[in-house]
């Protein structure tokens, strides 16, 4: 029994490191480390104004008295995790670094969880959005911040779930495995496991993005039922048109990623990748998936006047100071 254990263990290990190697062999023949650039400038671009706009929530009481900044602050936070793990990730990768089991495990752990809290964040801020029209007078009450701190604590751990639970499916395949790869992937993980888990894991995620949509679609068909009689989408341009409309492509934006990497498991597995799979995955890595997140900050900034004003108030303060010190 031991025997027959430590040869699939065996299998498993072996198929990892295959393709692994395989993979940096295309990259590095395809001088695909070039999608390093676009991963360090939208990630610079993003992280020039995620901690700015955070400490601006966090410290202003005006701001972090709302549910609706409270979750945007979760989110950038989830977002700023993301991206400085993915980061790690895409550079290790690109460079061909030998990097220990134990540090590929906890990375690609750590992107699955922020991943998996950015959506389920931006999910809770649609119903938010929808309890703030639906029940204006009530709001407070159904929504006030200490309960929206335990709905955020709550999130964290639904997020946590999942890659808890691929950590223990990686440690039960692949045992204490000491084997260093130059490519650090959760793709090629998910493929050297056995065909049930992949399944499982399959239907979390299917079924995980069904219920975020099918719950956002009906906040959104619901508000425009609520709203239709007051007038606000009468103008083709009007601010609810251009909110909706900038909502929804951030939206998109935010699910795309989860629908590719769908795309390039089924190609991994049908084993008709090639440079194809690696090309989809970089671009997912180093562009789709760091699109929304280098959009979010901005995009707050412009549509929330609370928030632009707190900005605004916050650098110019600093200006001002930088200023006098200089004179």
């Amino acid at each position: 029994m031991e025997a027959w254990m430590e040869a699939g263990v065996t299998a498993h290990v072996d198929v990892w490191n295959s393709i692994s190697e395989n993979w940096y062999l295309i990259m590095e023949s395809s001088h695909m480390d070039l999608f390093l650039i676009p991963t360090v400038f939208l990630t610079s671009v993003t992280m020039l104004v995620n901690p700015v706009l955070s400490l601006c929530i966090l410290c202003f009481p005006s701001l972090r008295q709302e549910t609706r900044y409270l979750l945007l602050a979760n989110m950038l936070f989830a977002d700023m995790l993301f991206l400085i793990v993915n980061l790690a990730m895409v550079s290790c990768n690109s460079m061909g670094l030998y990097i220990p089991y134990w540090l590929c495990e906890f990375m690609m752990v750590s992107m699955v969880m922020t991943y998996s809290a950015s959506v389920l964040t931006v999910t809770l801020m649609v119903v938010d959005t929808y309890v703030a029209v639906r029940w204006p007078l009530r709001y407070k009450e159904i929504l006030p911040p200490s309960r929206a701190r335990k709905i955020i604590l709550s999130l964290w751990v639904m997020a946590a779930v999942c890659p808890i639970s691929l950590l223990v499916m990686f440690q039960v395949v692949m045992g204490n495995d000491d084997k260093r790869r130059p490519v650090c992937l959760m793709l090629i993980a998910l493929h050297s496991l056995e065909e049930k888990m992949k399944v499982g894991i399959h239907l979390y995620f299917i079924i995980v993005i069904s219920l975020c949509t099918v719950l956002i679609v009906y906040c959104y068909i619901h508000l425009y039922i609520i709203t239709k009689t007051s007038g606000i989408w009468r103008s083709r341009y009007s601010r609810a048109r251009m909110t909706l409309l900038a909502h929804t492509l951030l939206l998109m934006m935010y699910f795309v990623p989860a629908l590719v990497f769908a795309v390039e498991l089924s190609l991994l597995n049908r084993e008709a990748s090639g440079e194809v799979g690696v090309w989809i995955n970089l671009v997912n890595m180093c562009v789709l998936m760091l699109l929304p997140r280098c959009c979010t900050p901005y995009l707050y900034i412009l549509r929330y006047r609370e928030i632009y004003k707190t900005v605004q108030q916050v650098l110019w303060k600093k200006r001002h100071q930088s200023q006098r010190s200089a004179a």
